[in-house]
């Protein structure tokens, strides 16, 4: 009986050891919890006044990042969607964190830098968090002799020394996803496909005049190096979401920075597909250093039931992709995956905890 009461002792302790030093290992998330747990989705561009993009964010328990972009490479359309941005967070004020951006139109004009921080201060008055710098700075943008201007040019120094004076962060679109070197038929994601078959423009293996993949990423890179105090999302997966090993060491390389998931779900399944093993660790290494986020939009393209369908599907998806170990299919990509079924702090860090600590929703 004494032995029997001893190995019974012995599991007891040895279970609660397992529980105490390692709760990942028992502590997991059921795709049923999904709308019980805070959510945050940090790269949204929601160009409307209408309401049904928050309306099914605040259903499915997600805070929101609305993001302004310098797409049309003009004042004015940075200027219309920061109107868009305000309106919304006006109205919802407990459900948006804004972010601006600057344009690169009139970028050789002597005027620029000045009208460019009035701008950015104007914005952050108004309660920006900070700027998004897009791909057009390093694969559009031209210089005087037709090169193209890269993030690391030195007349951007002052923008991004009264940036991190302002104490504002820096969420960071440059570069494209790696496929956009390669021909259609190369390409390892589906979305990939579609996106530079209809913006050939942007498709790289068409401009091999242009600067390259490594080019885009040096320069980021150095722009990083001149400001090892700047507070810098790597949106898209940093553009590093080809491998998530690479990845990685881009995060040990930049310790401060963080990243988003925003439209590179896709190239996550492909990986998962060839190495799960390698994608979970990474997602169970560096959670506090990952955000989840969409790119999602609402321009009113689509009715609100079309739009809010939509969401709650993307997001559903992702959900069950982290938290379950079902075998699922995407038309992101061919051939099926494994979800991670991730520990709940590493869910709770990816889908809330690191947005909250880098953009501040409490």
């Amino acid at each position: 009986m004494k032995m029997r009461n001893y190995y019974l002792l012995s599991c007891f302790a040895m279970v609660f050891c397992m529980y105490t030093l390692y709760p990942g290992r028992a502590s997991y998330y059921q795709i049923d919890d999904y709308p019980t747990v805070k959510k945050a989705d940090v790269h949204v561009h929601i160009r409307t006044q209408r309401p049904a993009f928050v309306q099914q964010a605040q259903k499915d328990n997600f805070k929101l990042v609305n993001i302004v972009v310098d797409g049309a490479g003009t004042w004015q359309g940075v200027r219309n969607q920061w109107k868009y941005v305000q309106m919304q967070e006006e109205n919802f004020p407990d459900d948006f964190i804004p972010v601006t951006a600057f344009s690169v139109e009139g970028f050789h004009e002597p005027d620029w830098e000045e009208k460019t921080i009035a701008w950015l201060d104007s914005c952050f008055d108004q309660g920006a968090v900070g700027i998004k710098v897009w791909k057009n700075i390093g694969m559009v943008l031209k210089d005087r002799d037709s090169s193209n201007v890269m993030l690391d040019d030195d007349r951007f120094d002052p923008i991004f020394e009264h940036i991190i004076n302002r104490n504002k962060l820096v969420v960071g679109h440059l570069g494209e996803p790696l496929n956009c070197w390669l021909p259609l038929d190369e390409m390892t994601t589906n979305n990939d496909r579609g996106y530079f078959s209809r913006n050939p423009q942007y498709h790289m293996y068409n401009h091999p005049d242009l600067p390259s993949y490594q080019d885009q990423m040096d320069a980021r890179n150095r722009r990083l190096d001149k400001h090892p105090e700047m507070d810098f999302m790597g949106a898209h997966m940093a553009s590093i979401e080809w491998n998530v090993d690479t990845l990685a060491a881009w995060l040990d390389q930049y310790p401060d920075a963080t990243i988003d998931l925003a439209a590179r779900m896709g190239q996550v399944f492909y990986q998962t597909i060839h190495d799960r093993d390698g994608v979970r660790d990474f997602f169970m290494e560096y959670a506090d250093r990952i955000m989840y986020a969409t790119d999602a939009g609402d321009a009113m393209t689509n009715t609100p039931e079309e739009l809010a369908e939509d969401l709650h599907e993307t997001w559903m998806r992702d959900w069950t992709y982290f938290v379950s170990d079902q075998e699922m299919t995407s038309d992101l990509v061919n051939g099926s995956f494994q979800g991670l079924k991730l520990p709940k702090e590493a869910v709770d860090d990816i889908f809330y905890g690191t947005a909250n600590g880098f953009f501040g929703f409490e």
